[in-house]
Parts: C-alpha cells; sequence; structure tokens
C-alpha cells in the first residue's frame, strides 16, 4: 500500500510539473519580433534566421532551440540552458555566453568574434568550422569538453580536439 500510495504521488507530481517544462509560445513570439526576454522559458524555440542585436536572454531556458543562420550580435546568453542548440551557421558576434551551458550544442560553422565564454559548459559542443579568434573567457580545459574540425579558429595558443 505504501509502496502504491509513493508512485501515485510520484505520477502526480510528474503531471503536475509537466506544464512548467513545456515552452511559452507567447514568449518566443515577443522574442521573434526582436524583445528582451531575460529568464523567459523558449524551450525548443525555431529562431532560425532571426535578426536581432542587443537581445538580453539571460538564465533564459533555450533548450532544443533552433538558432540556425541567426544574426544575434551582442545579445546576452549568460547563464542560459542552451544545450541541444542548433546554431548552424550563426552569427553571434560580441555575444555574452558567459556560465551558459552549451551541452551538446551545435556552432558549426558560427561566427563567434569577440564572444564572451567565461565559465561556460561546452562538453559536447560542436564548434567544427566556428569562427572565435577573438573569443574571450575560453579556456583549454573547456575546449578539452568540445570538438572542432581544421576549420575551427581559435584564439592563439587554444587547440580543440577534432570531432
Amino acid at each position: 500500500m505504501k509502496r502504491t500510495l509513493s508512485l501515485g504521488l510520484i505520477a502526480a507530481l510528474l503531471v503536475v510539473a509537466a506544464p512548467a517544462l513545456a515552452q511559452n509560445a507567447g514568449q518566443i513570439a515577443s522574442v521573434k519580433r526582436g524583445a528582451s526576454c531575460a529568464g523567459c522559458n523558449l524551450f525548443q524555440g525555431d529562431f532560425s534566421g532571426l535578426e536581432a542585436r542587443g537581445l538580453n536572454l539571460s538564465g533564459a531556458r533555450l533548450r532544443q532551440a533552433d538558432l540556425s543562420l541567426s544574426v544575434m550580435n551582442r545579445t546576452r546568453f549568460s547563464n542560459t540552458d542552451m544545450r541541444d542548440v542548433e546554431a548552424y551557421g550563426g552569427v553571434f558576434s560580441g555575444s555574452n555566453f558567459s556560465r551558459a551551458n552549451l551541452t551538446n550544442a551545435s556552432f558549426v560553422g558560427a561566427y563567434l568574434e569577440g564572444a564572451s565564454f567565461a565559465g561556460a559548459t561546452l562538453s559536447g559542443t560542436n564548434l567544427s568550422g566556428a569562427q572565435l579568434t577573438r573569443a574571450t573567457g575560453l579556456t583549454q580545459g573547456q575546449l578539452n569538453q568540445a570538438c572542432g574540425d581544421e576549420s575551427t579558429v581559435l584564439p592563439r595558443g587554444l587547440r580543440i580536439p577534432a570531432c
């Protein structure tokens, strides 16, 4: 009886918590119109091709979002959950990824000149063909957890394992 009650309680909690994890369509639409949205739930949002700069998305949940071919220069992504993000060919010059979780994100062919990565998690991040020459806050330890290719351009003295 006690085990059945515990399983029932767990199931009820999962049902109650599930809506909190879903994306917020209104917040996604707001960002697509160029509005900042710090702390917003942008889970699985499609921002491909978006052209907006100087947005504040600090602390947002962008997990599994599509930022492919977007131009988001000087955007604040600090403390953002960006796990599994697709950012193929995106342009993020001068953006702030400090303390962002970029686990398993794909920045293949992305332009990240002058972007800050201080304290960012890069475990499994694909930086093949990415331009990071003037990126700041990158450490060899972070890059050892990521991967790239011969066309990945890094700040002087840093290297990245092959994907």
